[in-house]
């Protein structure tokens, strides 16, 4: 038996057309080539402008700035302005009506009252704000608060000031 020839696979390829338009076609894609390479570009782990590597996912704004803020070491300062911004949520309603945040230095918050009944009562209940602040601003670095009352008028100066206690008031 006579074997039967094996037919050319791609009729027209390489061998029976010309070099350029071979190359032509090649270069559009139309035809496969039996030349054709693939190379493979190295990945290097390092560059950080390789797609579909590791940290490339977009990343939302808020994280950024959370990136970027404590990076800075902003964290403290910012921690210590959403407390007084937040006070009204960690003393309650009705305290932040009658005291408000004055200063905060050395991990102490010091907090101005309406009346000295109130910057008593509340330092009774110090406890319980001090673990309030601590739990909702560990940054802020608040350790203890201390409540004063009223700003009062001061008797003890001027051309006319006396020795002694002054006035026996308590304003408030």
């Amino acid at each position: 038996m006579a074997e039967a020839p094996v037919p050319d696979p791609m009729p027209g390829a390489a061998g029976d057309v010309p070099e350029t338009i071979g190359t032509y076609l090649r270069l559009r894609g139309l035809e496969p080539s039996a030349a054709k390479k693939r190379r493979r570009r190295k990945r290097s782990d390092d560059d950080e402008n390789q797609p579909f590597t590791r940290g490339r996912d977009p990343k939302g704004v808020g994280d950024v700035l959370a990136e970027l803020t404590r990076q800075s070491g902003w964290d403290s300062q910012l921690a210590r302005e959403d407390l007084v911004l937040q006070w009204e949520q960690v003393a309650g309603e009705e305290t932040a009506r009658h005291a408000n945040p004055v200063a905060l230095g050395d991990g102490i918050l010091t907090v101005q009252c309406d009346s000295t009944a109130w910057a008593k009562n509340l330092h009774l209940m110090r406890a319980v704000i001090v673990t309030e602040i601590v739990r909702r601003f560990p940054e802020a670095g608040v350790h203890t608060v201390r409540f004063v009352g009223p700003d009062v008028p001061s008797w003890k100066w001027g051309p006319r000031a006396v020795p002694g206690r002054g006035p026996r008031d308590t304003y408030g």
